[in-house]
């Protein structure tokens, strides 16, 4: 698979607070950082690095009728199938998973033989769930109701729809009457809204209306969470960040070391330096048990949690990460799906994987250090200073 070229893409909503950001605490502040480099390209992600996926992993399902190995469709657990109606999205995180992918749009026909799929057979009995991703979702608000609606009509064991999306974050001004009818009528599936938030900056309060206008619905949000170099790579961040999410109602999920793909060098900081922050976050008191993620590494065989013994050896600077896969199970689950040239099977038969670390720690634009004086930062959310501070 060939890598692609991965433009930069803002929307003028994110154009619009980056140069709000930057005139009202200057182009090299903390909080203008913290969103430009998660949007703007960077000589950075030109320079050669050990990274060199293209893609986070290989779970391409076949299925019958579908002509082979369909685009949009994925397995790689077994109660769980992910659907991809998209692969556009309104804005490019420069650190995308899936900037590699080739686009596509799922039509009807894909979409109803995808429903079909979930309540046929084995199927029936495993799948409980779809996670409907992309690209992003709510982009295609009308190809998410027709699956919602295919998976009640074939997959009645398809309790739970979870939708992926930054819509709330990239263009809030989307999330409209006509989009949020979306969330209505869909009894008995359960709606969830998972949405990716890695610094506080980012919770204007445009965003933050137009994800309650979304909880008004009945809909549950948890966030995830990606340890990013030069964006929260320090206590004081993401304590910031896990305070407002509780605040406004969203839920911590994962909080994950940042993936090994080509063109993200410059965003991972080093397995251990996101353990020993994560412990700190979670083990000193900062912030409630309520809001604390889940440390996690995404690999070539799927999530890994970053649990006391998971780590089983070094080789330079890939790490040998265990899981409690088993290769019976998911090529029972996927068929299709076959061994990374990087994963192996253990005595007691489960799945091994060999995961690149990040660089060592080095000075970005100020950040991934914590100084001893602590520069404060006001932004002003519903008539409230909020304080980003760069360290404890």
């Amino acid at each position: 698979m060939a890598k692609q070229a991965f433009p930069e893409l803002t929307t003028t909503f994110l154009r619009e607070k980056l140069e709000a950001l930057g005139s009202q605490f200057g182009f090299s502040s903390e909080p203008y950082l913290a969103l430009a480099r998660q949007y703007l390209h960077s000589d950075e992600e030109d320079v050669p690095a050990a990274e060199t996926n293209l893609r986070h992993y290989e779970a391409d399902v076949g299925f019958p009728g579908s002509g082979g190995r369909p685009h949009g469709i994925e397995r790689l657990y077994k109660r769980t199938l992910v659907v991809e109606p998209t692969l556009a999205c309104a804005a490019h995180c420069r650190f995308c998973i899936r900037a590699n992918y080739a686009r596509h749009n799922l039509s009807e026909v894909e979409l109803r033989e995808i429903a079909k799929y979930c309540g046929s057979g084995s199927h029936r009995e495993e799948l409980t769930e779809v996670l409907i991703t992309g690209g992003d979702a709510l982009l295609v608000p009308h190809q998410v109701e027709y699956l919602l609606r295919a998976l009640m009509r074939y997959a009645p064991n398809i309790r739970i729809a979870r939708i992926a999306t930054r819509i709330p974050l990239h263009d809030p001004g989307r999330v409209d009457g006509k989009l949020l009818r979306l969330f209505e009528g869909k009894l008995p599936l359960r709606l969830e809204l998972t949405t990716q938030i890695n610094h506080r900056v980012e919770l204007f309060p445009e965003v933050i209306e137009a994800l309650r206008r979304i909880m008004d619905h009945g809909v549950a949000i948890y966030a995830q969470n990606i340890v990013l170099r030069g964006v929260n790579d320090n206590l004081a961040a993401l304590v910031d960040l896990y305070d407002l999410l509780r605040q406004i109602g969203i839920e911590a999920h994962y909080l994950f070391h940042c993936v090994p793909m080509e063109g993200t060098g410059h965003f991972r900081t080093t397995l251990q330096e996101t353990i020993e922050l994560a412990k700190r976050l979670t083990c000193g008191g900062h912030i409630s048990g309520r809001a604390k993620p889940m440390l996690a590494a995404m690999t070539d065989i799927g999530k890994i949690v970053l649990y006391d013994g998971v780590i089983v050896e070094r080789d330079n600077r890939h790490i040998l990460l265990q899981s409690h896969y088993r290769l019976e199970d998911r090529q029972c689950w996927n068929p299709a799906w076959q061994l990374p040239k990087t994963a192996e099977v253990d005595r007691d038969g489960y799945l091994r994987v060999w995961y690149l670390d990040g660089a060592e720690s080095v000075e970005t634009a100020g950040f991934g250090s914590e100084p001893a004086v602590a520069p404060k930062y006001g932004l002003e959310f519903k008539g409230a200073t909020i304080a980003l501070s760069r360290c404890e």
